[in-house]
C-alpha cells in the first residue's frame, strides 16, 4: 500500500485567501475547502438544527376500559307516544340497541297526554318491551295513570334515556 509524505517542507495554497502557507498548518473546513488554521470558520449552528423528535402518542402500559360506562342518550323531540285510555307509552329512540326486560330511566322530560313529569322520570326506571324487529322504538307501562288523549306525542325536546344510575 502507498504511503503519503509527511509534508514537513511542503507548501499549500489556501482556497479562501489564495495565500501560501505551510502544508502542516492547513485544515479542511466543513465545505471541503483547504484553508489555513487562522482562516478557519466553523459551521453555523443554524445550518444544522437539532433534531426534534415527535411527541409521544401512546402509553407503554396502557389499560383501556373494557366496558363503556353507561351514559344517557338524548332522544328525538317529543319521543313519547300514547293512545287513549292506555297506560302504555311507546318511546321513539332510533337505533336504540335495547332488549326486552332492560330497565330504562328517563330524565329532563315534560309531562303530557295525562302523564305527569314525576311519573315519566320515575327514579327506579321502567322495564321495557321491544317489539320484534323494531330497532327504533320500545314500550313501557306507567302504573296509576292513563292517557287522556288519542295519538299524541309529548316529552319535550331535552328528554334523555339511560340506565337507572349514571356514573361520573
Amino acid at each position: 500500500m502507498a504511503k503519503f509524505a509527511t509534508g514537513k517542507n511542503a507548501l499549500a495554497i489556501s482556497d479562501r485567501s489564495g495565500l501560501q502557507f505551510p502544508y502542516r498548518e492547513m485544515v479542511k473546513e466543513w465545505t471541503g475547502s483547504l484553508v489555513h488554521y487562522t482562516e478557519f470558520e466553523a459551521k453555523q449552528p443554524q445550518l444544522q438544527p437539532l433534531r426534534i423528535a415527535p411527541d409521544p402518542q401512546a402509553l407503554q402500559n396502557a389499560r383501556p376500559a373494557r366496558v363503556e360506562t353507561p351514559a344517557a342518550r338524548l332522544l328525538t323531540g317529543n319521543p313519547f307516544y300514547s293512545t287513549n285510555s292506555s297506560g302504555t307509552i311507546t318511546v321513539i329512540e332510533f337505533n336504540h340497541g335495547r332488549t326486552t326486560g332492560e330497565t330504562v330511566r328517563f330524565r329532563n322530560c315534560q309531562g303530557g297526554s295525562g302523564f305527569s313529569q314525576a311519573k315519566l322520570e320515575y327514579a327506579s326506571g321502567y322495564t321495557i318491551t321491544v317489539p320484534a324487529g323494531d330497532a327504533d322504538s320500545y314500550t313501557f307501562n306507567v302504573t296509576g295513570e292513563t292517557s287522556d288523549q288519542t295519538n299524541v306525542r309529548f316529552g319535550g325536546m331535552l328528554c334523555t334515556s339511560g340506565p337507572v344510575t349514571i356514573e361520573g
